[in-house]
């Protein structure tokens, strides 16, 4: 496929141009908040500062396609998706509550026995929630508490023009039954090596060598890429070629997809190999595929031709600004 096929392919691609969506919510909700409130929206977990340290909240639903096609996956990837925005941001997942919505007896065991098995798999348990019995339809939702000391929580509005990009994706794995963009890295694993590659950020966190980061999530690793820098204010020149991608995948395909164990970060030069070096103890391989800089736009190239993938100066993928990421004023709430 020729670069601007690919540029105008991806553009096109579902897990990227439903994010517009987030646009439309963002200032909708007054900000009754504090100085408490250090990031919001934009990252792949809110933060709260709270005595001495930082408290990470997320939440997740599952596509509506995704419970119809796999219900079991569905409920795994509902588990696993908010375990990644926690290791994201250099966080440890504490645990989770779930909203049930049951509809059909069977695809609710089928998801119910996916969650179980996530829940076995990572260690972090569902300590509550709620169950609607009644529904016209299925529904699984999650949501998670994480903590990390505040002087390591991996943002994702925090890029710097002249840092590296780094893609790290997990490259053993395959694509479930009716999942066409869900490349599935933990499922078969031993639970080791998948708890250690769930905390290998928060290692890396520590060491402080990463500017920003994101897990790879529905927008495929170019479309995350693109939200980190939306909320940076960053643009960048990535080269698909230096992408980590399996052999025996389509690079359309491969570039849609959601990563079971995948991130996209940014770092400065002067730490990209080590920081490549920790994510190979746990079998996932990174690679520098390209670098940030401040001309908010987002071009890709293939080593001979080059396109933009976002003009973010004019373009949006989810309307995060820098200004919508950071932590709000303190207002009186009338106390």
């Amino acid at each position: 496929m020729k670069l601007d096929d690919l540029v105008s392919d991806l553009k096109g691609y579902p897990g990227i141009t439903r994010k517009k969506a987030i646009s439309s919510v963002i200032n909708f909700f007054p900000k009754v908040s504090s100085s408490k409130v250090l990031a919001s929206y934009g990252e792949d977990a809110a933060v709260l500062e709270h005595n001495g340290e930082a408290l990470l909240l997320a939440a997740d639903g599952i596509m509506q396609p995704l419970m119809k096609a796999n219900p079991f996956f569905a409920g795994y990837y509902a588990v696993l998706v908010n375990l990644n925005d926690i290791s994201a941001m250099g966080g440890v997942p504490l645990a989770m509550l779930d909203v049930l919505s049951v509809k059909e007896e069977k695809v609710c065991n089928n998801v119910m026995r996916g969650m179980e098995t996530a829940v076995k798999k990572f260690g972090v348990p569902i300590v509550g929630g709620h169950t609607h019995p009644d529904c016209s339809y299925n529904a699984i939702d999650v949501a998670i508490l994480g903590n990390a000391k505040l002087d390591e929580v991996v943002y994702s509005h925090t890029a710097q023009a002249g840092d590296d990009i780094i893609m790290a994706m997990d490259l053993e794995g395959f694509y479930p039954e009716g999942l066409t963009y869900a490349w599935d890295t933990t499922s078969k694993k031993d639970s080791t090596i998948a708890r250690r590659q769930m905390l290998i950020m928060n290692k890396i966190a520590k060491r402080k060598m990463l500017r920003s980061g994101k897990d790879i999530s529905n927008p495929g690793s170019l479309g995350t890429l693109g939200m980190l820098l939306e909320t940076s204010g960053k643009g960048a020149l990535v080269n698909i070629n230096k992408i980590p991608t399996p052999k025996g995948v389509d690079l359309s395909r491969w570039l849609k997809s959601y990563q079971g164990a995948g991130f996209v970060i940014t770092c400065d030069p002067k730490y990209s190999e080590r920081v490549i070096d920790q994510f190979d103890t746990v079998g996932i391989t990174g690679a520098v595929v390209g670098d940030v800089d401040g001309t908010n736009v987002f071009k890709l190239t293939d080593g001979e031709d080059m396109e933009t993938f976002f003009d973010l100066n004019t373009e949006s993928i989810t309307g995060c600004k820098p200004n919508s990421t950071v932590g709000w004023e303190e207002v009186d709430l009338g106390k």
